[in-house]
């Protein structure tokens, strides 16, 4: 090969293929098969079939251990506003982790506090920007979500 010839074709193919990201879908189909995958697959030998119904019934709720349930649930928001609808209707406030979603946070309170909730509404709480001291500063961003119980049922947050 010369130091300064001209490549053929097929060869600047591969080699501009070779330089090309790829993504993990291609990197599965062309990566060589185990030897368990090498065996023949038989046509009559096919994985069960699943009915569309089956997969919709219900929204999936990933199981949880015991500890994982107090990852979610940061603690109680206790403030004036709260205590008032805590004793009055039985909406109880909390804060949460910020990838929680409303299953998570019903599944959590349930298992904490033995009591299903009938409804969870979640707010996200922005970062706001405050000044403490004549120096500016931020407060964290939060999410809380609100449980709402039956009424006459409550929990005890002490």
């Amino acid at each position: 090969m010369a130091l300064f010839g001209s490549k053929n074709n097929k060869e600047a193919k591969e080699q501009k293929d070779s330089l090309s990201p790829r993504t993990p879908s291609l990197l599965a189909r062309n990566a060589a098969p185990s030897r368990a995958g090498r065996a023949r697959h038989d046509s009559s030998e096919s994985a069960p079939k699943v009915s569309p119904k089956e997969n919709s019934s219900a929204p999936s709720i990933p199981t949880m251990h015991r500890g994982q349930y107090h990852d979610i649930i940061i603690r109680p928001r206790i403030t004036e506003k709260s205590g008032i609808m805590s004793e009055n209707s039985s909406i109880y406030t909390f804060e949460v982790r910020k990838n929680a979603n409303k299953p998570m946070i019903a599944q959590a309170i349930k298992a904490l506090y033995k009591v299903t909730p009938m409804k969870v509404r979640i707010i996200n709480l922005p970062a706001k920007h405050v000044l403490v001291r004549g120096k500016r500063g931020t407060s964290n961003a939060i999410k809380k979500a609100l449980i709402y119980f039956k009424k006459g049922e409550k929990i005890n947050l002490a």
